[in-house]
């Protein structure tokens, strides 16, 4: 990875939680804590990884992402936001009564959302889908979808893996977002789905385990993910509430927006580190 590459991601990954703080503060609602481990990951894939056009959502020939752990919704918004797809300034109208950002991504309202999903499970089902359907119709088209480990309890994430291996879906990209929170608890007292890189081979995929808040590591992986010849997972290791002190692997913040006190703290840090990147 160039240095300019990785200056330029940092630095959306920090915009990009800077939305999430700034969307859940004024919603007065939200999720997250999930939504900041997923930040880096975001920021790679917008500004990597995909092929997309903001002034042009609908393309047909865009690659296509499934936030299956719908929840994390403020993530995905604010990486639209900060790619182009809607101002910036929308993000202050999450959850708010007219607005076209509600608290799970809705496909029909929302400029750049392929997919509309909250119930856990359904949004890796319908990645499968689509990238069966390139394949179906010899697209280029390549189709990511994350998923949480809290999600990845239901059984239908582990039939459409079923489906994946089965129909050899060499274009679908599944990332696990590991951070070891769910909103009851720890994954491991709560469920445990462990061990999940196990897990994801024995249902024929390959993949790869990283730390999902280094840029190096997201890297490699989706260069794997370009030379896999089976559907790939990649198991990311992160830090629930990356990025923000006090909301760092702590459980409660999966679904808690930050008062007015909070909110001033956790944009005080995110301000001083994305002033740290732009100075760099």
């Amino acid at each position: 990875m160039t240095k300019e590459l990785k200056r330029k991601l940092e630095i959306l990954a920090a915009q990009i939680r800077c939305g999430i703080i700034e969307s859940t503060y004024n919603a007065k609602a939200g999720h997250p804590g999930g939504s900041l481990s997923a930040a880096d990951v975001l920021a790679y894939l917008y500004g990597a990884e995909m092929n997309y056009d903001p002034k042009n959502p609908k393309k047909e020939d865009r690659d296509r992402f499934v936030l299956s752990k719908g929840h994390a919704a403020p993530a995905l918004y604010s990486a639209l936001a900060y790619s182009g797809f809607f101002p910036v300034e929308d993000l202050k109208t999450l959850r708010r009564i007219g607005s076209y950002l509600q608290g799970h991504p809705n496909m029909n309202t929302v400029p750049g959302v392929d997919m509309s999903t909250g119930s856990l499970g359904q949004g890796i089902s319908a990645a499968c889908g689509m990238a069966k359907g390139a394949e179906y119709l010899g697209s280029n088209v390549r189709v990511y979808t994350l998923l949480g480990d809290g999600e990845i309890e239901e059984g239908q994430v582990w039939e459409a893996m079923m489906f994946a291996a089965q129909y050899k879906l060499d274009n679908l990209c599944v990332i696990i977002d590991v951070n070891g929170l769910q909103i009851d608890g720890a994954c491991e007292d709560v469920m445990s789905a462990e061990p999940i890189d196990e897990k994801v081979k024995s249902f024929g995929f390959e993949y790869t385990v990283i730390d999902g808040n280094d840029f190096e590591e997201i890297e490699a992986a989706f260069e794997k993910f370009h030379k896999s010849t089976k559907p790939f997972a990649i198991v990311m290791k992160t830090v629930k509430g990356k990025g923000v002190s006090y909301m760092e692997n702590e459980v409660g913040w999966h679904g808690k927006a930050p008062n007015s006190e909070e909110y001033e703290i956790a944009m005080a840090e995110l301000n001083a580190r994305l002033a740290r990147l732009e100075e760099a």
